[in-house]
């Protein structure tokens, strides 16, 4: 085959590199398969390789967006005493992402397996928030739970101790995320571990959740049996429940993706935010990976970019099938490129890249695409044990709807809860002891302390153990003071 001057070298060029990289992801392929990988999630892996091969920068310049100006709010979109619209619900499904297992606080099992409330875990509120959905509306509200390999057999474990079967039924509730082969940073070809293959194998990020739903036939199940909206969120957030009003409003309002966004403060300054593109006019989400050095004071100026993703979603079902069928069975999501060693308790093992998506950056991928501000309230995830010994305490109750949220007299604002490192391990609040929180604003601890019981913490109280000797906390009122042990 021969084209004449320049336009026929350059396809010749273009169809070598198309023929190489093609060859070069072959034994990705045939790893992928031999495991049972989804072709969905084959192909999407097989982008986002591509994508790290060509070396296409992932930036989103400052010069190339608008802030987002102003976006719905809840309250003003809220109607009074608004219930749920059981047509809606009949059409809806829940899908909780649970595919952490929490080690940065210790753990070895599933996040959601922590308790927050005395005989109560995070995966017990979720369940019975969904129960409550039913039998309260009649509505039958379909519930997802994508596990990772990593919290399958826990988390099944623990739901078959709950009366509804169908929360343990792993055909029934369970969506499974995919696992995606490790890269060898100098060959780029498979990263092998023969000492531990599991270790040659990392989880995708949140954004594999598309290539999941399709891959595994849910997508398709879900539409077949009249499903039309998903919410989606992380399941460590309690905060983020199925709302009658927003899903009234997204249902209404014919779009086909919609985010939770919340008002940036000075503490998520170095966290994503949403912008507008110029040429488009598209709503997408910049990440600091995605920014440049000189763009980075903008990037954290929360007054110009002051919206940011909660991680909570709606999406339309028929919507997604089509974006994947337009887009050749893939999402297009930035690639997020991580350096790692193919041990990671091993230093100086084999440096390998690990790729992930975030599925909040879908947002890009679908035409007419919005966001809806929501109170901070609806943003409360437990990343910290400093997190979890704030929502285990009496300024959070347990509503008649399953919920666990904060007493009417916060006005919606969380006390904050700061722990020395002596904290960092879930095991260390073992014995503490919770004190009244009710009317805290800020509570820190330092050095190794207990309380004893009838504590009650009001305004911002800092207790100081200077001593690695254990001290009590002693009965009684505490209020805007620094109390030295």
């Amino acid at each position: 085959m021969r084209w004449a001057g320049n336009f026929g070298r350059d396809l010749l060029i273009d169809y070598a590199t198309s023929q190489s990289e093609m060859s070069s992801f072959t034994p990705f392929r045939e790893k992928m398969e031999q495991a049972n990988v989804s072709e969905a999630a084959i192909l999407s892996f097989e982008r986002n390789y591509h994508s790290l091969l060509s070396g296409a920068s992932s930036e989103i310049r400052e010069s190339s967006i608008e802030p987002v100006a102003d976006l719905p709010m809840l309250e003003d979109i809220a109607r009074e005493g608004e219930s749920y619209n059981p047509e809606y619900l009949a059409k809806t499904v829940v899908i909780k992402l649970n595919g952490g297992l929490g080690t940065s606080m210790g753990l070895q099992k599933a996040k959601s397996l922590l308790e927050v409330k005395p005989g109560a875990t995070f995966l017990d509120v979720i369940v019975d928030q969904i129960s409550y959905l039913r039998q309260s509306t009649g509505a039958p509200v379909k519930f997802l739970l994508m596990n990772s390999f990593s919290t399958s057999e826990d988390t099944l474990s623990h739901l078959s101790q709950h009366e509804d079967p169908s929360f343990s039924a792993k055909e029934e509730v369970e969506l499974m995320q995919n696992q995606i082969p490790k890269i060898d940073a100098a060959s780029m070809a498979p990263a092998s571990n023969p000492d531990n293959s599991d270790l040659e194998w990392c989880p995708p990020g949140h954004g594999d959740l598309y290539a999941a739903i399709e891959g595994s036939g849910w997508l398709d199940k879900l539409l077949a049996d009249g499903v039309q909206y998903a919410f989606m969120s992380n399941s460590d957030n309690l905060g983020a429940v199925l709302d009658p009003s927003i899903l009234r409003y997204f249902a209404e309002s014919g779009k086909p993706f919609l985010m939770e966004a919340t008002r940036r403060t000075e503490a998520d300054k170095k966290g994503g935010h949403l912008a507008v593109r110029v040429e488009d006019q598209q709503m997408l989400l910049r990440e600091v990976a995605q920014t440049a050095d000189s763009d980075l004071a903008e990037f954290q100026n929360v007054e110009k970019h002051r919206y940011f993703n909660t991680n909570s979603l709606w999406i339309d079902l028929a919507a997604l099938k089509a974006a994947l069928q337009e887009h050749g069975g893939v999402m297009p999501l930035p690639v997020i490129i991580n350096k790692k060693t193919v041990d990671p308790r091993n230093k100086a093992s084999t440096p390998v890249y690990q790729l992930e998506t975030a599925m909040g950056a879908a947002i890009e991928c679908f035409q007419g695409a919005g966001a809806i501000c929501v109170p901070r309230s609806r943003f409360a995830p437990v990343k910290t044990t400093a997190d979890l010994f704030a929502l285990r305490s009496d300024a959070y109750t347990t509503t008649e709807d399953g919920r666990v949220a904060l007493i009417p007299e916060r006005n919606a604002k969380p006390p904050i809860v700061s722990l020395s490192d002596a904290y960092k391990l879930v095991d260390s609040l073992g014995g503490l002891g919770i004190p009244s929180l009710r009317a805290a604003d800020k509570l820190s601890i330092t050095g190794p302390v207990r309380f004893c019981d009838d504590v009650t913490i009001r305004g911002v109280v800092s207790i100081e153990n200077t001593t690695e000797e254990l001290s009590w906390v002693a009965s009684g009122i505490y209020q805007n003071e620094t109390v030295t042990i």
